[in-house]
């Protein structure tokens, strides 16, 4: 059988940090719920997802800290750019990522902010859990080695 191709994204923002801050053990995509001139500052490709989370509020899941900047052409009907953004995801999704953050000491991490092949401004949202400082020092280890591994076989052959 062939592989399904991968549907086409243009990333706006990466929280490449992530990854190294948390163990990601679960991911899934969620909408977010935007006004007309957030949007378009984000198909400007200027967002900040670095300090970003997510968590419960009033029975819904919000994106916190996230940075998008004021869309310079929208005077006075612009928004305001760290406001809680609200995710759009089905109940199930909601109570699951809800009751692993305040039961097990998860953490929704939002990982990636693009827009889809409909046009659609999409988040890609993480379950992970924090890294300890060991947990760390152990996964830089591991990428040095694994680079001069690949430096070495590729001056060897």
């Amino acid at each position: 059988m062939a592989p399904k191709p991968e549907p086409s994204r243009r990333v706006v923002a990466d929280n490449r940090a992530a990854r190294f801050h948390y163990t990601i053990e679960d991911t899934l995509e969620a909408g977010i719920a935007l006004t007309g001139t957030e949007v378009k500052s984000l198909r400007g490709g200027k967002a900040t997802i670095g300090e970003a989370y997510a968590g419960p509020s009033g029975g819904d899941l919000m994106l916190f800290n996230c940075y998008i900047p004021e869309y310079l052409e929208a005077n006075r009907f612009n928004h305001e750019p760290k406001r809680p953004r609200r995710l759009l995801l089905h109940r199930r999704q909601i109570n699951k990522l809800i009751g692993a953050t305040q039961r097990q000491g998860y953490t929704v991490v939002p990982l990636k902010i693009y827009f889809n092949d409909k046009g659609r401004a999409k988040i890609e949202l993480g379950l992970g859990k924090g890294k300890q400082a060991h947990d760390k020092r152990e996964a830089a280890k591991e990428r040095d080695w694994q680079r001069d591994r690949a430096r070495l076989l590729r001056d060897r052959g």
